[in-house]
Parts: structure tokens; sequence; C-alpha cells
């Protein structure tokens, strides 16, 4: 008859799990989304494998749009 007790135990533990009430927080403190150019850069500065490429692969893309903003402007 040692199982009741365990089986009693069990279900106490589900039950106190399920009402710890976990709300979340107001909008207002959350942090504000960032946009995937800010993700990337972020993600370039980490001291991983391959992340100063994606720095690179940024600058890269910046320049590029920058020579079409320049082309676009020419008259």
């Amino acid at each position: 008859m040692r199982a009741a007790p365990l089986f009693l135990l069990l279900i106490l533990c589900t039950g106190l799990a399920g009402c710890s009430g976990g709300e979340e927080a107001p909008a207002a403190e959350q942090p504000p989304e960032r946009t995937r150019a800010q993700r990337d850069s972020l993600l370039s500065t980490l001291p991983i494998p391959g992340a100063q490429g994606v720095g690179r692969a940024l600058d890269a893309a910046g320049a590029a749009a920058e020579r079409a903003r320049q082309h676009d402007t020419i008259r």
C-alpha cells in the first residue's frame, strides 16, 4: 500500500505546479522587438564561429544599398 501515498504526492505536486500563476509582464515592460538587421548586427559582435562573416555581409549589403541610392539620385 505504498503506492497510494506516492500517488497522492504526485497529484499534489502537479496541482501546485499548475497554480504557479505565471502571468506575463504587461506590454509596457517587454523589450521592443528588434529588426532583422539589428539582430544580425548584434550577432556579428558575438564570439561565435561565423559571426565575423555576418558582420562583413552586413557591411557589403549596406555599401551596395548606398551605391544604389546614389545611382538613383543621378540625373
